[in-house]
């Protein structure tokens, strides 16, 4: 084994001996990513009083990260399968250390947003190349518990990120936050180069750029128009880039159905399990992180904590979400990923309503059940989520899966904060405003002086902003100490107030998603059905000729080719063999034979077999040239010809599975000694010369037994 991993994984005949070494360095890529948006929880405030941050700076300091992030990760997915998965790995952790660093140094404010926008896109290459590198370096009988570890560790960021930047500022300034990536990511790219294997798909064909195009457009648009309409108000902007990603995803939808090679394709989501899980987790996230935003805010300028103390106070969602990692790691193969996905929205959504009675009197031992729970429904949930997506995808398309998966995550995240942080900040506002009709520093004409109109607007915006204007007013005015306290006393009976309503909004997003996905998702019987016999395969009947209607002729050839697609990228069936003689008792027969465990040949199970690539080689190209000459060729031969290669196919896959059967019998046998080498034969002699060796013989023995071999020497 070399000091460097240069073997790509598609010329592996057995599983990478180091991948679980592997997995730890996709972890600690994944880690940073999503540190990067959490550790600002806490470095908001420093930052705002630095920089001196309008509501909306800070809000784009925290959604320049977020929208290329989200808009770019289907097409930089496609990108790693094209050319390679860990090269796109490396290059991202790279812009991700230069635009840390470039965030480290800056002190500006239009410098910052700049940083975190480079940070974002960087993002956007690494998140998917992570769990494209795991699905197509673990077998298959790992991955589930490789992506459970992948998904535990997001829920590890989430409290980690805080609590690193806590630390930091404790001592340093908010500068010290950006650099938090630096080390793990320079660590990673090593880790990368030394034990993550290269790989890329295997005749991925060319990319589709008009439809990446597409997919970036609609993503960026609709994330901005939300953004900007839930805090600024759905002025003439947002609703004209709201109009315009609604107009670019009808495109991308159009252009994915007609494209030979599409980015993604579309008709996918006709699958159940895929939409259903897609949906999960763009809706757990969406609540997660909307949840995770104002109970940060709250433990701050509510109860008082520092910023390591607040990290600490979330460490218990990041510990829940390891246990319910480790009951859905042994539950979902048990009982299916329905009942532990709806399981988790069940338990997700009772964390959330928990909140509902949040009042100004609440403590932390009242958030600390909502957060558990939380945890614990991440943890049960998004694994079972990414592995169905996964699943539903082929080797030449993992980065399509990879970036569809994390952009529901991350479109999911800033739906969060944009949606609840608006319900948040509209019923703060509303619960504040009485009390501010009191705020001093009027001018005679009634108008406010230009400090006081600052510290009104920033008390009227936030918790964050009220708190801080009620200290800058005790150090500043002490005959105003006692009107500092009734501001932060009131602004936090508000966001109590806001917190609770919130609640309702996510509990009701929460409880509707959670229906929705239980009836999308399939149960474990029909989600695990891959046996030949439930491909759904027509046998062959008499023959009645259709009309000539091309339509219909081209969607049966396409049907017909889907079909022999998906056959041809399913594993065998094992099959259970017959006793080698039939017995008379009447008893029920039981086999003599057993066929060896599957999990013994994964690796050939997961690969298809000679006859299946050639048959869907011939087949899919046969199909090429009958839709191209189908105006001018009569429907009933073309679909004789289909239904002959579906024959054809079945018939090769049952000599392929019996093959396959006659080999697992065999790997079962215990290995027979190597026979000893035989002596060489001695050569054929003529009777001349087998009478003189016979007389040499008898005179050697007369001469041994003379009696001078008996005298002393």
């Amino acid at each position: 084994m070399t000091l460097l991993a240069m073997t790509p994984v598609e010329d592996m005949r057995r599983p990478y001996p180091r991948r679980w070494s592997a997995l730890v360095v996709l972890c600690l890529s994944l880690l940073i990513v999503v540190m990067a948006n959490t550790s600002l929880l806490v470095a908001a405030p420093s930052m705002t009083l630095d920089l001196r941050l309008s509501s909306s700076d800070l809000q784009w300091v925290i959604d320049g990260y977020t929208v290329p992030y989200a808009s770019l990760m289907l097409l930089c997915g496609v990108i790693g399968d094209r050319y390679s998965r860990r090269g796109a790995l490396i290059l991202g952790l790279i812009v991700f250390v230069a635009g840390s660093i470039a965030g480290a140094l800056t002190e500006a404010t239009v410098g910052v947003i700049l940083a975190r926008i480079v940070m974002g896109v960087a993002a956007a290459i690494v998140m998917p190349a992570t769990l494209s590198l795991l699905v197509a370096t673990f077998p298959k009988r790992e991955r589930a518990t490789a992506v459970t570890v992948w998904a535990a560790t997001s829920g590890l960021a989430i409290a980690a990120g805080p609590l690193l930047a806590g630390w930091l500022l404790e001592s340093f300034s908010w500068h010290s936050t950006f650099l938090i990536n630096v080390p793990i990511a320079l660590s990673a790219v090593v880790g990368a180069v030394v034990l993550v294997p290269p790989s890329r798909a295997v005749a991925p064909g060319p990319i589709d750029w008009i439809g990446g195009l597409l997919s970036v457009l609609a993503v960026s648009t609709i994330v901005y128009a939300i953004i900007e309409g839930m805090h600024f108000g759905w002025t003439v902007g947002p609703l004209y880039f709201g109009l315009v990603g609604l107009l670019s995803v009808l495109g991308f939808v159009g252009w994915e159905l007609r494209h030979p090679n599409p980015l993604l394709d579309v008709r996918r989501f006709s699958s159940r399990i895929l939409s259903g899980a897609t949906l999960a987790v763009l809706v757990f996230f969406l609540v997660t992180f909307g949840a995770i935003y104002f109970v940060a805010q709250y433990l701050q300028f509510a109860l008082g904590y520092g910023p390591v103390s607040t990290g600490v106070h979330l460490l218990p969602l990041a510990g829940a979400v390891f246990v319910g990692s480790g009951i859905t790691m042994w539950l979902t193969p048990k009982l299916g990923p329905r009942v532990t996905v709806t399981a988790g929205m069940i338990v997700g959504t009772l964390s959330v309503v928990s909140l509902i009675g949040i009042d100004p009197s609440a403590t932390y031992n009242d958030f600390l059940p909502a957060l558990s729970m939380l945890g614990l429904a991440i943890g049960l949930s998004v694994s079972p989520c990414t592995d169905a997506i996964m699943g539903e995808f082929p080797d030449s398309k993992l980065g399509v899966g990879g970036g569809l998966n994390d952009t529901a995550l991350e479109l999911g995240g800033s739906l969060g904060i944009a949606v609840l942080g608006s319900v948040l900040a509209a019923s703060y506002r509303h619960g504040i405003d009485g009390f501010l009709q009191t705020f001093p520093g009027k001018q005679p004409n009634g108008q406010y002086t230009g400090q006081a109109a600052e510290g009104l607007a920033a008390s009227q915006d936030s918790l964050a902003g009220a708190v801080i204007v009620s200290d800058i007013i005790r150090e500043q005015n002490a005959f105003l100490s006692g009107f500092a306290d009734n501001l932060e006393a009131n602004a936090v009976a508000a966001f109590g107030t806001a917190v609770a309503h919130t609640s309702v909004v996510a509990a009701v997003v929460f409880g509707v998603g959670a229906v929705i996905v239980a009836v999308l998702i399939p149960s474990k019987k029909r989600a695990s059905a891959t046996s030949s016999a439930t491909i759904p395969f027509e046998p062959i009947v008499p023959f009645v000729a259709p009309a000539k209607d091309t339509a219909s002729n081209r969607e049966v050839a396409n049907r017909e080719v889907a079909e022999l697609e998906q056959l041809l990228e399913r594993p065998s069936a094992a099959k259970t063999t017959m006793p080698d003689k039939p017995e008379k008792s009447t008893k029920p027969v039981t086999s003599r034979r057993t066929v060896a465990a599957p999990g013994l040949v994964d690796a050939e199970l997961e690969r298809p077999s000679i006859y299946q690539l050639a048959s869907k080689v011939y087949d899919l190209d046969a199909s090429v040239a009958r839709l191209a000459a189908m105006d001018s060729t009569p429907g009933d031969r073309v679909t004789i010809h289909q239904l002959a290669l579906s024959n054809l196919a079945r018939t090769r896959r049952i000599e392929a599975e019996e093959a396959l059967d006659a080999a697992l019998e065999l790997s079962d046998l215990p290995a027979a000694p190597a026979p000893k080498a035989a002596p060489p034969a001695a050569p054929l002699q003529t009777f001349y010369q087998r009478a003189s060796a016979l007389h040499a013989n008898c005179t050697e023995l007369k001469e041994r037994s003379s009696s001078m071999w008996a005298m002393p020497l």
